[in-house]
């Protein structure tokens, strides 16, 4: 896609009315939308109270410029920053925001990345192998394609795409390299795969494009300590959400949730004498599913996984003698 033409990052967002109904009861103020992507989610909870505000964070300026056109009607109510989610401390800054109502991560890729050709994202249209999310990525899909040996590659391919086959896929991967466009990747990829698990689960390279995708972009080097800070910054009856699309993700996710509400330090065979105090609690213990209306509607939405916390009490700091 050229400069000049249009940019059309329009798409169904992945469980929209379930986002708009948790933030529906957060203190009014400021939701940190962390990946902004074409801005849907970030319309629905505009569009849901007039006393929220949102602010955008995204890699891709691509993504940055459509969600500004879009939100353009709601005026001063949303600010963007063109940042990766574990910078959203400088993204509040950028704009004055001391705190926040509440966080929303969608860790999903956008539908323009996936349908626009030249961005790499795609098994099903042809295109360079790219997947940088951002300019700011140290080096593309084709780098690891191309440079990885066969054990880490399989590895990649097995963590970050829960993908059976990750060695079998890798072996074809390097006895075919150089390999210089996605649809090459795809096809060395569904070659691997036995015919029989072909014909389930969707395209057959759409586990192995995940993975790349993740370890192009570094996103569970950096998701703890984004969830992490989130929650930190959230005030009493704000809310942190986030929606992950696999196994490692979402095994992240919960492992986060998990520990900001337990914040005793104290062995776990002795009985507790820090004095610890829970501010954060889960919202709800298991993560909650598209229905299948919205699953047969959008496609994208069938693997996704929301997972919810809420600040019950202030945070507890050096400032108040603990």
């Amino acid at each position: 896609m050229s400069a000049a033409e249009p940019i059309d990052f329009h798409h169904d967002p992945v469980m929209r009315d379930e986002i708009v109904e948790l933030f529906s009861v957060v203190p009014g103020g400021t939701i940190l939308d962390a990946t902004l992507g074409g801005g849907g989610h970030s319309e629905a909870i505009l569009e849901s109270r007039p006393d929220l505000n949102v602010l955008g964070l995204d890699r891709d300026p691509r993504a940055i410029e459509a969600a500004t056109i879009r939100l353009s009607r709601f005026g001063d109510r949303f600010r963007s920053s063109q940042r990766r989610f574990d910078e959203l401390e400088h993204g509040m800054a950028d704009h004055g925001v001391e705190e926040l109502s509440g966080a929303l991560f969608d860790l999903g890729v956008s539908s323009h990345q996936l349908d626009v050709a030249d961005r790499g994202f795609s098994f099903r249209h042809d295109g360079p192998l790219d997947m940088r999310m951002g300019p700011d990525a140290e080096w593309s899909a084709h780098d690891i394609v191309n440079g990885y040996d066969l054990d880490r590659l399989a590895d990649i391919i097995r963590r970050h795409g829960d993908e059976r086959f990750a060695r079998r896929i890798a072996q074809a991967i390097v006895a075919d390299r150089p390999i210089e466009t996605t649809n090459r990747l795809a096809e060395v990829v569904v070659s691997a795969i036995p015919a029989p698990a072909r014909r389930t689960g969707g395209h057959p390279a759409k586990r192995t494009f995940q993975a790349i995708r993740i370890e192009v972009n570094g996103e569970l080097d950096v998701l703890p300590g984004a969830i992490d800070r989130a929650i930190e910054q959230v005030v009493p009856g704000g809310r942190v959400a986030v929606l992950s699309y696999h196994s490692g993700e979402d095994r992240i996710v919960k492992d986060r949730m998990i520990a900001a509400t337990s914040p005793c330090e104290c062995p776990a065979e002795l009985p507790c004498v820090c004095g610890a105090i829970q501010t954060v609690r889960v919202v709800r213990r298991v993560p909650k599913r598209p229905t299948v209306d919205e699953v047969a509607r959008n496609r994208r939405a069938s693997s996704a996984r929301l997972r919810v916390v809420e600040r019950i009490a202030e945070r507890v700091t050096a400032r108040n003698g603990h």
